[in-house]
């Protein structure tokens, strides 16, 4: 049985939201107010009827505490307004880096916004290309994991490149630069890199033969862009005909758009999971078709996993 489908988006998320919606059914985001008191504390208000109603709301945006607990207020006013079901749609779903503990006496930061989010009452989880699979498993709640490579791959395949090899910037994202090297036949690189505290790079070094060869670096995300630049100048240095990188989600912290700028890195491909300033070295690729099947399928129960078969 179909329900009704109400869409809403968090502040920092509009853009996306509106080309959600249009790609769904044409009709604009439901209505959400947010007021502020003088203190900075602010309340959501869900100004439509979502009773017996499917809600999906929409994130795409940083690891901010703000737009955290917004998507919590929200959550919490749709289930004490008796929508039928919730679902979070986390185009970035954030604190995914921090799964585990590296160190004695941390956090592991991606379970607790699990338990944070389905206490406030999400039913399901929409989430693209999560930092660390396992996280699929901190919740108690459906979590659909999708790929932007159903975005991605007809891209490479109109950039007709003839000596194409895929890269990995460091040894864990081997996994993810492999399915594209399998796609495409092709051959895979890595590179081996030491960090000495987060955000700073110690030594890289290159693992396989790049010369002549135009390489595509695979990740699923970019903060300072310091990796994927020094990755790109060492290619280059190698003999490399050219360097693009292929990144989910563009964080793009600190000096990120400076790093690129001044970077041997001939383009950065990315997706709008996070809005970016104009750079002219990045292309943004649009997941809200992606989104909108997702959101689709969901409600009238139907797979959503073969939608985005790229063997088909």
């Amino acid at each position: 049985m179909k329900r009704n489908v109400k869409i809403f988006s968090s502040k920092f998320s509009k853009d996306l939201t509106e080309k959600i919606c249009q790609k769904f059914d044409g009709d604009p985001i439901n209505n959400l107010k947010l007021t502020r008191f003088s203190d900075n504390e602010f309340i959501t208000k869900i100004d439509d009827t979502v009773r017996g109603c499917d809600v999906f709301v929409v994130s795409a945006c940083p690891s901010s505490a703000e737009s955290i607990w917004e998507m919590l207020m929200i959550s919490d006013a749709l289930k004490r307004a008796s929508a039928a079901k919730i679902i979070g749609v986390f185009a970035y779903l954030p604190y995914s880096r921090q799964d585990k503990k590296n160190e004695s006496r941390e956090p592991i930061a991606a379970k607790l916004l699990a338990d944070t989010l389905q206490v406030a009452g999400y039913n399901r989880i929409v989430t693209i290309d999560v930092h660390a699979d396992q996280i699929q498993g901190f919740y108690n709640i459906p979590v659909d994991h999708l790929s932007a490579n159903y975005i991605f791959v007809p891209h490479i395949k109109q950039l007709n490149l003839e000596n194409l090899v895929f890269a990995s910037p460091d040894a864990g994202g081997g996994k993810r630069a492999e399915k594209f090297a399998q796609m495409f036949d092709t051959d895979l690189v890595f590179c081996h890199k030491t960090r000495p505290r987060a955000n700073v790079i110690g030594k890289m070094k290159l693992v396989g033969d790049v010369a002549g060869k135009d390489v595509i670096i695979i990740d699923d995300l970019i903060d300072t862009a310091g990796t994927i630049c020094k990755a790109a100048d060492l290619m280059m240095e190698n003999g490399a005909n050219s360097v693009r990188a292929i990144i989910t989600h563009p964080v793009l912290s600190g000096k990120a758009y400076e790093n690129l700028e001044n970077s041997s890195l001939l383009e950065l491909i990315t997706t709008d999971s996070i809005p970016t300033k104009k750079c002219d070295k990045i292309t943004v690729l649009s997941v809200d078709e992606m989104l909108a099947h997702a959101i689709k399928n969901i409600n009238e129960n139907e797979s959503i996993s073969s939608t985005f078969d790229l063997k088909k």
